[in-house]
């Protein structure tokens, strides 16, 4: 059993070295030839394979062990027996095949995999760190020990550059969670220079990985840089963390830390806020952070490259709008306990913390309007550019989806109109009358669209008329202030659509009337009717000198005729029947003298 145990163990590892960048034996040193390692290819797809794609590093510690195991016995590079444990190292002697440096590798994999676990769990168990700092300087000590061995003449030249990149990217880890960032910053650079020397070399296909790892190390090297004293990189840092890359794993709960004890910093000297000429105090903690962050999350959205990263970035923002309105609320929950009235008896006006409120969710709608807006301009692409009939079962783009979104968009500025502390300002009741205006058109537009898609083409002209009249109105009313109206969608250029698709609209029209009165060819009877009903109308039917010949209709149909009178028998009530008494008096006289008779067949 043992045996068969140990050579399933080798085929196993074969296999793995047979994969493609696996570590797989290329060349024997004693012939010349140089031993290659593909350090980063190997570690991402054992890390993708076993459990990292899902953050489990207890599964990839495992894993490691159990290769360590494997590689040892496809070696004989035992440490000893069941009953003695006898130390061995990996000597330049003895590297004469490249599993041996796999077998470094692998060690500190394990290490490194065994302090991201504890890391996760020193967040509930702070005693924890100890051990996570002690594993990370063991995986230190097994990459520097891959890159002395990688020295060694019988090596490639790549592979000793990945050797020192992985220790300098180990060596970086350990400094950065000791909070040495002078040191950690060097290592992490010397790391990201090799890589992008490698990517450089090598064709797309294989910079690929080292690219990833270069985006990986990037906002580590500005953390060390902020703390340090380079107050330039927090910004930097703020702006990845807002784009959603790189900052993951070790560095993601440190950057989380960072900005909002930031903008904490910040908020305290924050004590107002001006919006449409009144100045309100902001006394809130929660408010003031999230007014101060908005502005940078407003420029990451205008700098979003996919409509996938604007979608998260409004999110975010709607979600913290959400809980800063939820704080004033509160506070305005006190306030009017305090008070009787919501007005201010001596100024008229809305009181700060109700104005507040109207600020805060004056952002929440138009961050809506906004989204929504977005979400409508990327369908509108695709009700372009997808094909005419659906490929592989997917749903593609229809104008009923916008009609929804322009639906929620007039929802949210009929809701802007209800502001408290808006209601006396012209200004800005006129502006929301024309961007619904605007809105209205274009979800004019678009049921005008869907009405085209089932032929109802006189619904949709009246429509298109309707989208013109809102156009001209909003025309009337922007006149030469377009300067003040650039967010809003270019009507000019809704008019020209609308205009083009009425003519093609017409002449659709034309061609499926055409088509609906086209005559009957002679050579069809589409109506199967029998040949004494269409004598009228020429037709050739063959059927007709068939043995199922339709010449009449059989069987005939049925015609309506007079029903017979009804009479009803009413003189049997009427009727006096005649007495039968003296025959019933006779036979009573008979007795039992006449029945004996009547059994003989004795009849008087």
């Amino acid at each position: 059993m043992a045996a068969e145990r140990q050579s399933a163990a080798v085929m196993e590892e074969n296999k793995e070295n047979e994969r493609p960048g696996a570590g797989g034996k290329t060349a024997a040193a004693g012939l010349g030839d140089t031993l290659g390692l593909e350090i980063l290819q190997i570690i991402k797809e054992s890390q993708q394979q076993h459990g990292m794609r899902h953050g489990d590093f207890q599964r990839y510690r495992g894993y490691c062990s159990r290769r360590l195991r494997r590689l040892r016995k496809t070696l004989s590079f035992k440490m000893g027996n069941r009953h003695k444990f006898t130390g061995k190292k990996v000597t330049v002697e003895i590297l004469s095949d490249n599993r041996y440096l796999l077998l470094i590798l692998m060690d500190a994999e394990r290490a490194w995999s065994y302090a991201m676990q504890l890391k996760m769990e020193a967040n509930t168990e702070p005693r924890k760190r100890f051990h996570l700092v002690s594993r990370l300087r063991k995986a230190v000590k097994h990459g520097e020990e891959l890159e002395r061995l990688c020295e060694s003449d019988r090596v490639d030249a790549k592979t000793k550059l990945e050797a020192q990149a992985y220790s300098a990217y180990l060596s970086g880890m350990l400094q950065f969670e000791q909070q040495n960032w002078q040191e950690a910053m060097k290592a992490f650079n010397k790391c990201k220079t090799i890589y992008e020397k490698l990517a450089s070399a090598f064709t797309e296909e294989q910079a690929v990985l080292y690219n990833q790892r270069v985006d990986e190390i990037s906002p580590n090297i500005r953390y060390c840089a902020y703390n340090i004293g380079d107050k330039t990189a927090m910004n930097e840092l703020m702006q990845m963390r807002l784009r959603g890359g790189g900052a993951e794993g070790l560095l993601a709960e440190k950057l989380e830390t960072l900005i909002s004890q930031t903008r904490a910093k910040q908020a305290a000297t924050m004590s107002e806020v001006e919006w449409r000429g009144r100045t309100i105090p902001v006394k809130i903690d929660k408010v003031r952070i999230f007014l101060l962050g908005l502005s940078d999350t407003e420029s990451a959205i205008s700098q979003a490259e996919d409509d996938e990263a604007k979608e998260r970035l409004f999110e975010s923002v709607l979600s913290e709008c959400r809980d800063a309105i939820q704080s004033v609320r509160e506070e305005l929950k006190v306030e009017q306990r305090q008070r009787d009235a919501v007005l201010d008896a001596e100024m008229g006006k809305v009181s700060n913390l109700q104005y507040l409120h109207s600020y805060l969710s004056y952002i929440k709608l138009s961050t809506a309007i906004q989204r929504n807006e977005s979400m409508a301009s990327a369908l509108q692409k695709a009700l372009l550019h997808q094909p005419p009939a659906e490929e592989d079962g997917k749903r593609t783009a229809r104008p009923q989806d916008l009609i929804r979104l322009y639906d929620i968009i007039l929802q949210n500025l009929a809701e802007l109109t209800q502001l408290p502390g808006l209601e006396e300002d012209k200004s800005f009741q006129k502006e929301i009358v024309l961007k619904t205006l605007v809105y209205k058109a274009y979800r004019c537009f678009f049921i005008a669209q869907s009405y085209v898609l089932v032929k109802k083409w006189s619904e949709a002209l009246v429509l298109y008329d309707r989208v013109l009249k809102y156009a001209k109105e909003v025309q009337a009313q922007t006149g030469s202030k377009k300067k003040n109206f650039k967010d809003l969608p270019d009507i000019q250029e809704l008019i020209k659509q609308v205009n083009a698709e009425k003519y093609s609209l017409q002449a659709a029209a034309i061609l499926d009337s055409t088509e609906t009165t086209q005559e009957v060819s002679p050579t069809q009877n589409k109506e199967n009717k029998p040949l004494l009903e269409r004598l009228d109308n020429f037709c050739l039917d063959p059927s007709l000198v068939t043995k199922q010949a339709r010449l009449v209709p059989f069987p005939p149909d049925f015609h309506p005729i007079p029903c017979k009178p009804l009479f009803f028998d009413l003189a049997l009530n009427h009727v006096a029947l005649p007495s039968l008494e003296d025959k019933l008096e006779q036979k009573a006289k008979s007795g039992l003298t006449g029945y004996i008779k009547g059994i003989f067949g004795f009849r008087s």
